[in-house]
């Protein structure tokens, strides 16, 4: 029920477009949004119904006070909240790690001898700065810098270029610049250098490739053999970098892919930079994520804050996830960047949708790696089991740790998944996978001991027998890990109790507050941020929840495809699919003619006729 205070105080909300923040108890912002509409949006969150997000259940619980800023538009609006963010880094937002740090390849082109050099501070005001980037690191940019070095010869010296120095530097003895410090580079043969800079990290490798061949014959021509056999070996380096970007078959033409893949509390983002249908750079990015943002807010955080800073927009960002919300303002706000029409598209077959699919594997590869050598850096996995025996009060340390976890939505497809850390270490050859049977409706609780009773009747089994088995099933776990707080943990104690299992160890981890139970102790166990156990016991709860959910969309999948076509004899999943792929659905293939559904891949004019008469 909203407070009487809230209730005046929205009425007396303007119904403008602006920024909004709300405060916990003692005054801190806990969350930044904007709004078209901000007394609209502000009452939403107050108006109580099953779609609202378990993020916005919690957000009102510790919600004390609000206060909101009017502006003109709301792009503006879009502006101010992307600053806002960044400034306070709410608790529940989604945000750029570290995003005021970012570096960019800046050149000033109405320098006589433009230099090309990372910065960190971008200024619209000169149309004559060029700005590439942001790169997500300044090891990522030095790499970028290193490879134009090589290709190209301008001066990476910071000195007024007079043109009358006695002596150049060592770059110009070995190749690498033109000299105009000593006068041997006009500023017209130097600026044509720099042009060739610029349309490299615009992707435009083809013009340069055919200005130097033009210069080699020209230098051949006229004798020139060394000049010539200098810019011979200047296109093979290009061509090299060039033949390095063709990853996929992709027509000439220039947008952003992004994907991410989501952990607890933050995301990898990957982004690669396709120009002239080139791949022409990657990176990576880290957010900070609010307390369960699903994943397409997410990526509607990153786009609005990444395209903030970046000077360049591309006409078309290809996507993961489609945008479910603030669409229209997005568009608007990146056409307004660009000075041009910008399109936000989740291609789902083709070209476009595999370089996406790739782009999802490297975000995937990424989270996973950070998670190792974050693991490794703090210390060895011996540490790590230890904290967790003593802090859970085990009897041994936990070498085998199985830990559980439930995906479904509203009941529907229910899946379980079962995963193995060996000795700190995933065991994926242990890892198992359950389809809810017996529970109907939202029940996780009875889904959970469905699945624990399955496993470990097979432990209970296998004792009361004398058979070597080496199974995998039957081996006996030093902690089962349960994903979810004190009633899962509850569920999953009455299963042990049932099967009189008392000699496995057994807690659950709640998501929120990364609070660990075990049973007979009533009140939570805190492991501390930076604990090695902790960290852990994480990495088995996201994987098992990673492992659960993969298996849901499979079969969340499957069902959406299932149709009156699996019910006719001679029409396979390939049949099924041409058919699919051709009419879009049943009914327009109902709609259809025998002669157009016979001209389907893999069709006959008798299956055509069987398939109208089962329709």
């Amino acid at each position: 029920m909203v407070s009487t205070n809230f209730t005046e105080r929205l009425k007396q909300t303007p119904k403008s477009p602006g920024v909004y923040r709300m405060y916990n108890e003692s005054g801190k912002i806990i969350y930044i949004g904007k709004a078209s509409n901000l007394q609209n949006r502000l009452r939403s969150y107050f108006n109580k119904s099953k779609t609202q997000t378990p993020k916005i259940k919690t957000l009102i619980k510790v919600l004390k006070n609000f206060d909101f800023t009017v502006t003109e538009s709301e792009q503006e609006a879009l502006i101010l909240e992307c600053n806002l963010i960044k400034e306070y880094q709410p608790r529940f937002n989604s945000r750029l790690k570290d995003d005021k740090s970012y570096p960019f390849i800046k050149i000033d082109t109405s320098e006589e001898f433009p230099q090309v050099y990372i910065t960190r501070n971008i200024s619209f005001n000169n149309p004559d700065d060029k700005y590439f980037g942001p790169y997500a690191s300044a090891s990522s940019i030095r790499k970028t810098l290193a490879l134009l070095k090589k290709l190209f010869p301008y001066r990476s010296c910071t000195k007024p270029i007079t043109g009358k120095d006695e002596r150049a530097c060592l770059d110009y003895h070995i190749g690498r610049c033109v000299g105009p410090c000593i006068g041997e580079s006009s500023k017209e043969q130097y600026s044509e250098i720099i042009n060739q800079v610029i349309m490299f990290l615009e992707g435009n490798t083809s013009k340069i490739v055919k200005s130097l061949k033009t210069k080699m014959m020209l230098s051949a021509d006229n004798l020139e053999f060394e000049k010539a056999s200098h810019l011979r070996d200047q296109i093979r380096a290009i061509e090299k970098v060039h033949e390095g970007q063709k990853v996929l078959k992709i027509n000439s033409s220039n947008f952003d892919a992004i994907a991410l893949s989501q952990s607890q509390d933050e995301a990898w983002v990957e982004v690669f930079f396709i120009r002239q249908g080139k791949l022409i750079g990657r990176d990576n990015y880290l957010m900070s994520i609010g307390e369960d943002d699903d994943e397409s807010s997410i990526q509607t955080a990153f786009i609005k804050q990444f395209y903030k800073v970046t000077p360049y927009v591309p006409p078309l960002i290809l996507t993961q996830h489609e945008i479910t919300e603030e669409e229209d303002i997005l568009i608007s706000f990146l056409t307004s960047k660009r000075h041009g029409k910008v399109n936000i598209h989740t291609p789902k077959r083709g070209e476009r949708r595999k370089l996406v699919k790739m782009v999802e594997e490297n975000a995937s590869k990424g989270m996973d790696q950070l998670k190792i050598s974050r693991f490794v850096e703090s210390n060895n996995s011996e540490t790590a089991l230890k904290e967790i025996q003593e802090a859970l009060n085990l009897p041994q340390k936990p070498y085998r740790i199985e830990c559980y976890d439930i995906s479904n939505i509203q009941g529907t497809n229910a899946v379980g998944s079962m995963i193995v850390f060996e000795n700190a270490s995933p065991k994926t050859s242990d890892y198992r996978r359950f389809k809810i049977k017996s529970v109907e409706g939202i029940d996780d609780y009875s889904m959970m001991q469905e699945m624990l009773s399955r496993r470990f009747k097979k432990i209970v089994y296998s004792a009361k027998s004398s058979s070597d088995n080496q199974d995998s099933w039957i081996k006996k776990p030093d902690l089962v890990l349960i994903d979810g707080g004190k009633g899962h943990l509850g569920a999953a104690l009455q299963v042990f109790l049932n099967l009189g299992i008392t000699d496995i160890s057994i807690a659950s981890i709640a998501k929120s507050e990364e609070e660990v139970f075990v049973p007979q102790t009533p009140e939570p166990i805190i492991l501390p941020r930076n604990s090695q156990g902790l960290f852990l016991l994480q990495r088995a709860r996201d994987e098992a929840h990673r492992f659960a959910i993969t298996y849901h969309r499979s079969r969340r999948s499957k069902a959406a495809t299932s149709s009156s076509l699996d019910m006719i004899p001679g029409i396979g999943p390939k049949k099924k699919r041409h058919l699919i792929r051709k009419f879009g659905s049943v009914k327009v293939i109902k709609e259809s003619s025998v002669t157009e559904i016979a001209s389907t891949p893999g069709m006959t004019l008798k299956l055509a006729n069987l398939l109208k008469e089962y329709l």
